[in-house]
């Protein structure tokens, strides 16, 4: 207290503790902290330097443990030790941003240093500036568990002339407790760490000069007792399938590259892409650069493939790097921070897992890209420029997993291209066809006449029968289940338009309850007309219930109708009816322009699931564009004794190579970065052909356009 009443905040001695070895991860994170000191006071090499001591400082195998770590950088003066060193949560990193020899620095928070703390309990530094000025400084790091506050604990300090180089030179030295912790196993650790530290090399590129050299020497510990390395970042190997590399702008504009490795002599692909971000759930995270190079796991690889896989399972992952270093510990394996695993759980064909990649996202300084670091060094803040960043590389690697999709198809290592109903048909028809054309040949063989044959067909031909019952049945169940997988996709509708009925209804029998409570209490004609007006309301909103499940009714069933005539646009007006609050919540209008009257032949529940995937499909690439006006457009008119609907809206549309290729169709392909089964336009597509029509998208440059053509024969003209 001083005499002004005013009071100080007094840290205790272990304050120090708590920013230091109780907040770091673990002891690779408190080298690693180290290290990059060593990288900001512009060092060209770094060594770590692990030996066994006696007690008395003689190099001898017995439990006490010594770690040197010495770089050859600019090194500090007594007063930079004194007055930032010394003073934790330095802002003199935050404000210089720049080393003296121009590099970016990676300190930020100004307490790094007192990671040292989880290494052993004595501490050295010695460290020699430019001008020859030598500080030495001792500590026990011990001595700030006991001490009241942090003024309490003694520090040796002192200076002196050297001839030495400048440099740094710590010695962490503790007893058989921290000795016991570097194992074999955590050693390995260790290294892997300091190679995931840096940015992996890329082909024909030098790097920035600054080496790691790891050193052990007279260490107990099998398989290092005299080891020396320099440390090498992992590569990024050249035998990928798939490759997506570049660079995205502060705004969301990229500039990509996409090469398919396993087709020999294939040329890169150039892409542009206009990244969206909602304003309201991300922000944009500043430029990156990025390189995302991505394997399939197939049976019967190569041996030079089986040794990339290898490499593989060991650091796969997509780890982010800031200045040339890693941000841990994203991109380590077992740390999918993307969800890529969870994503592929959903659609096995479209997406890949964490164990497919192995890629980099380089980002800028915090202050560019708003991506901040914790301070406990576990990832970043999970903030809106976060969430920006894992939706831009999911973006990103939208654009490698479409044209995967693509080629795995085309190639015959997906699905093959067939509606569903075909190939279960194929597994029935086209497998009896087989073994009559094969019975054939076995006939003519053994030279049996066509009459002693009839009685093997007629057998085949009752197997069919009986078989085509069950292709019945199974498309049966199959058209039930796309049903109520599309109603899956209103469920949240449902649940919005019904909440409000709902609620008015409870609200109006608890008051009629009251009002039952008074008029036999006292009879009133004002009370019967509350009680008249109260049943009215409750009608109104229970006939909005009886409304809403009229629409949906048909998807929830559980049996096959029988195809009778109905009236088509009722069909589209229900549907928009029903995704009503989704539309107004989005700005999105709509607007039904129909030539004629017409009813068609054939499956109304077909007809819901239509146009409730292609609506719901509309609103979520609608919700992604910056458009003020945002419209959806349906026409009906007929041509050449044909019906035909188009289906268009404003929003991103659809890339012509997607089209094209006609893969949007295909189950389990989904252009959603942030998941989705890709069943909604499979199931489309299915139920129009089911209804003799067709499915098809059109490309526009102006968004996204669907037409359904439906046959005369099916058509009844008012």
């Amino acid at each position: 207290m001083s005499n002004d009443n005013t009071y100080r905040i007094r840290p205790a001695g272990r304050h120090i503790l708590t920013i230091g070895s109780d907040l770091i991860k673990d002891r690779y994170a408190a080298v690693v902290e180290l290290v990059k000191n060593a990288y900001d006071a512009d060092a060209g090499l770094v060594t770590i330097r692990f030996s066994s001591m006696g007690k008395n400082g003689e190099e001898k195998p017995i439990p006490y443990i010594k770690i040197e770590i010495t770089d050859n950088g600019h090194g500090m003066s007594f007063d930079d030790v004194e007055h930032r060193w010394l003073v934790p949560s330095t802002d003199n990193k935050l404000k210089r941003i720049n080393s003296p020899g121009g590099r970016k620095l990676q300190g930020r928070k100004g307490i790094g240093r007192y990671a040292a703390s989880i290494l052993g309990d004595d501490f050295i530094m010695e460290t020699v500036d430019k001008n020859h000025e030598k500080t030495a400084l001792h500590l026990r790091w011990s001595d700030f568990k006991t001490a009241g506050y942090l003024e309490d604990v003694p520090i040796a300090l002192s200076k002196s002339h050297s001839d030495e180089n400048s440099g740094t030179r710590l010695i962490i030295s503790g007893d058989d407790e921290y000795l016991n912790l570097w194992t074999e196993n955590e050693i390995g650790k260790l290294i892997k760490e300091l190679k995931k530290l840096l940015a992996p090399k890329v082909e024909n590129d030098p790097g920035e000069s600054f080496k790691i050299k790891l050193e052990f020497k007279d260490f107990p510990v099998s398989g290092y007792r005299d080891y020396s390395e320099f440390i090498e970042p992992f590569p990024l190997q050249a035998l990928y399938d798939y490759r997506i590399s570049g660079t995205v702008t502060e705004d969301g504009k990229a500039s990509l590259i996409y090469h398919n490795n396993t087709v020999p002599h294939s040329l890169p692909e150039n892409i542009s892409l206009d990244i969206p971000i909602n304003r309201q759930e991300a922000a944009f995270c500043g430029k990156l650069d990025l390189d995302f190079r991505v394997y399939d796991r197939d049976k019967g690889s190569s041996l030079e493939k089986k040794e990339a896989l290898a490499i593989l399972d060991e650091h796969h992952g997509i780890g982010v790097y800031r200045h040339g270093f890693r941000i841990r510990p994203l991109g380590d394996p077992g740390y999918d921070w993307l969800e890529l695993d969870k994503q592929r759980v959903q659609q096995p064909a479209m997406r890949i897992g964490s164990n497919q990649v192995i890629g980099s996202v380089h980002i800028q300084s915090e202050e560019e890209s708003g991506l901040e670091e914790k301070s406990a060094r576990d990832g970043l803040k999970e903030n809106l420029h976060f969430e920006g960043l894992k939706i831009i590389c999911k973006q990103v690697l939208q654009k490698l997993q479409e044209r995967r999709f693509i080629y795995r198809e085309k190639a015959h290592l997906g699905r093959r291209k067939k509606p569903l109903e075909k190939r279960i048909q194929d597994i029935f028809v086209e497998g009896d066809t087989r073994t009559e054309q094969k019975l054939d040949e076995k006939f003519d063989d053994l030279g049996i006449p066509a009459e002693k044959r009839e009685v093997f067909y007629k057998l085949i031909g009752q197997q069919n029968a009986q078989k085509l019952k069950i292709v019945e049945e199974i498309e049966e169940k199959l058209v039930i289940y796309q049903g109520q997988a599309t109603l899956g996709k209103i469920v949240n509708v449902i649940l919005h338009e019904g909440r409000s009925p709902l609620s008015i209804i409870r609200n109006e029998t608890s008051i009629l309850h009251d009002y039952g409570r008074m008029i036999l209490e006292k009879f009133s004609q004002d009370l019967v007309a509350k009680i008249a007006k109260s049943c009215e309301k409750t009608d109104e909103q229970a006939l909005r219930f009886v409304e809403l499940f009229r629409k949906i009714d048909p998807l929830a069933a559980k049996k096959r109708s029988s195809r009778k005539e109905f009236d088509v646009l009722k069909v589209i007006k229900d549907i928009f009816a029903a995704f009503e609050s989704e539309l107004k919540g989005g700005n999105i209008s709509y607007r039904i322009d129909w030539a004629t009257d017409i009813r068609f032949n054939g499956w109304k529940e077909d007809f819901m699931a239509v146009f409730t995937n292609l609506i719901d499909n509309s609103i979520y690439w609608l919700n992604t564009s910056s458009k003020e006006s945002k419209e959806i457009k349906v026409t009906g008119y007929l041509e050449d004794n044909r019906f035909i609907i188009d289906f268009i809206d404003n929003g991103p549309g659809i890339e012509e190579y997607l089209i094209e290729n006609d893969i949007i169709f295909e189950p389990g392909f989904t252009r959603k970065p942030d998941g989705g089964y890709g069943l909604g336009l499979a199931i489309a597509g299915e139920a129009i052909g089911r209804n003799d029509g067709q499915l098809e998208a059109i490309y526009s440059e102006s968004g996204a356009f669907f037409r359904i053509t439906l046959k005369g024969e099916n058509l009844h003209v008012a």
